[in-house]
């Protein structure tokens, strides 16, 4: 099978679910530049979930790059992926509503360890199809990155329930880590 249909049908998904967050914003109340205020948890939740989204568009899209086939466990995989960052949305909105509160937070943790988890498993499905000469192969390596990513939020969650904003903390500093796009592909294909 070749990666077109897939590639072509992730980025209509993460387009869409791009889209549905957007939505969920609405303007503030009043008309004074002061009632900013009181959309700003919900601005920066917001931005926060656009550059995680963008992390896995970006990362899918290099990745995809080097991936010579594919199977229904990839297929699979990539379906788990764009569920798990659908429900990105919601998080996002509950989160944007309720700033610093355990349970949106909890949540919001929660779902982005499922997108981690759902990234990491399509990354096996591929190696598993792939030579381990592979130029996938080379371009994913030991993937300190992921690891340490997925390690973050999974120390995430239980933070979550006595500490929110150090949850927020390590997520956004997750994001950080990945916002300059992984090189590694990038090395394989010169």
């Amino acid at each position: 099978m070749t990666t077109d249909r897939l590639v072509a049908f992730t980025d209509g998904v993460i387009a869409i679910l791009i889209t549905i967050m957007v939505l969920e914003l609405k303007p503030p109340a009043g008309t004074g530049i002061g009632d900013l205020h009181t959309v700003v948890p919900k601005l920066l939740a917001y931005l926060l979930s656009f550059v995680l989204v963008g992390i896995y568009w970006i990362n899918h899209h290099h990745l995809f790059h080097v991936v010579e086939k594919i199977d229904g466990a990839v297929l699979w995989s990539n379906m788990a992926l764009l569920f798990s960052l659908s429900l990105v949305s919601l998080a996002t909105a509950w989160f944007g509503e309720h700033p610093g509160s355990t349970g949106p937070v909890f949540w919001y943790a929660i779902v982005q360890l499922l997108c981690a988890i759902s990234y990491t498993l399509m990354t096996i499905s591929l190696l598993r199809l792939h030579d381990p000469e592979s130029r996938l192969a080379k371009a994913i390596g030991d993937d300190r990155k992921g690891k340490w990513s997925m390690l973050a939020y999974v120390v995430s969650v239980p933070i979550s329930l006595v500490a929110p904003a150090i949850t927020v903390a390590i997520i956004a500093g997750v994001a950080i880590a990945w916002f300059v796009p992984d090189r590694r592909v990038s090395r394989v294909l010169d």
